[in-house]
């Protein structure tokens, strides 16, 4: 039985210990947060868990063999090394470091001791996810033209980072999972509106290798909450719409072929409109699958989607995007 020590038990802290108490093969031992009324609620619904508001104590305590950590993204790579240098695997929430060089080094360092880093891009665990990858690796799409998303809602503000390392770390490591290559450059446009110097609303493009192109919208001043994403393909269209409770994922037999015959100028472009259909979707919480997946790969090893090397790609996307947001839409080369 895995041993788990949770360190955070704000906004997302309550999520992992309920799911890591529960999943197969661990078991919830402390929990630490600095917060004493967090704390109170802690101990109100698992009076069985230790708790602690000094993070040393649970990570140096022999009976935790894991840690979660779910704190501000600037805490992450600290909190990370510590727990890694005494011996124990870690389970992070995204986005993986504020900086890439943190991510690189946390990777080696688990590496060198041999242990295992798992960041928590829950999204890429969830039926809908999962059922795209398959649509897409079975060719039922076809090529990849674009992955379009939108992530918008009012709030929730945060005081330490923008927009884009609040929401689009979600939209980057689904858009990473699903399209198989690398992106090679990306243009981020956005502003802020209340004299924070952090972006509320930002748009981001990213130029893919074959004519891929991918957009992601993120936004905190939105008056309805949208949680949607089309997929253009050769063959097949794909509308993924996360707040619908029925027909979540619908693809679309539509699309256009284009032709010419004796040059440019003699255009022929044939539109294709069939079908719909809704597959079906396995409804699983995603944060327990996660959690199994987390205890399974300390344990015995082998691969993940969601590995060190993968929240760096997402951290490195994520870097690359506030240098483009900072120059007011420059390109940068991946």
């Amino acid at each position: 039985m895995l041993q788990m020590g949770i360190i955070g038990y704000g906004y997302w802290g309550p999520n992992l210990v309920r799911n890591f108490n529960v999943a197969a093969g661990s078991q919830v031992s402390m929990v630490c947060d600095m917060n004493k009324q967090s704390l109170s609620k802690a101990k109100k619904a698992y009076p069985q868990v230790r708790f602690t508001s000094d993070v040393n104590e649970l990570i140096n305590d022999p009976e935790v063999n894991a840690v979660a950590i779910a704190t501000p993204v600037f805490t992450h790579h600290e909190l990370a090394k510590k727990a890694l240098l005494a011996g124990k695997s870690v389970f992070v929430e995204k986005p993986f470091t504020h900086t890439v060089e943190e991510a690189e080094e946390l990777i080696e360092l688990a590496e060198k001791k041999k242990l295992k880093i798992m960041v928590d891009h829950t999204f890429l665990y969830t039926g809908a996810v999962r059922k795209i990858k398959q649509l897409i690796d079975d060719n039922v799409l076809g090529s990849i033209y674009y992955f379009d998303s939108v992530r918008v809602n009012l709030g929730l503000f945060q005081h330490d980072v923008n927009v884009v390392w609040d929401l689009a770390p979600h939209d980057i490591a689904i858009m990473d999972y699903l399209i198989n290559d690398k992106p090679q450059a990306v243009v981020a446009t956005g502003s802020g509106h209340f004299d924070r110097g952090l972006e509320d609303i930002a748009y981001l493009t990213f130029y893919y290798p074959n004519n891929i192109i991918a957009h992601i919208n993120v936004n905190w001043l939105s008056p309805v909450k949208v949680r949607t994403t089309l997929i253009g393909g050769q063959k097949k269209m794909l509308v993924w719409n996360d707040l619908e409770p029925d027909e979540i994922i619908k693809v679309y037999d539509k699309g256009v072929k284009v032709t010419t015959t004796e040059g440019k100028y003699n255009l022929l472009v044939n539109y294709r409109s069939g079908d719909m259909w809704a597959p079906r979707i396995q409804a699983t919480e995603a944060l327990r699958l996660i959690a199994e997946e987390f205890v399974h790969y300390v344990e015995e090893g082998g691969k993940v989607v969601n590995d060190g090397a993968a929240g760096l790609k997402v951290v490195k996307m994520l870097v690359a995007s506030s240098k483009s947001l900072k120059n007011k839409g420059e390109m940068i080369y991946l």
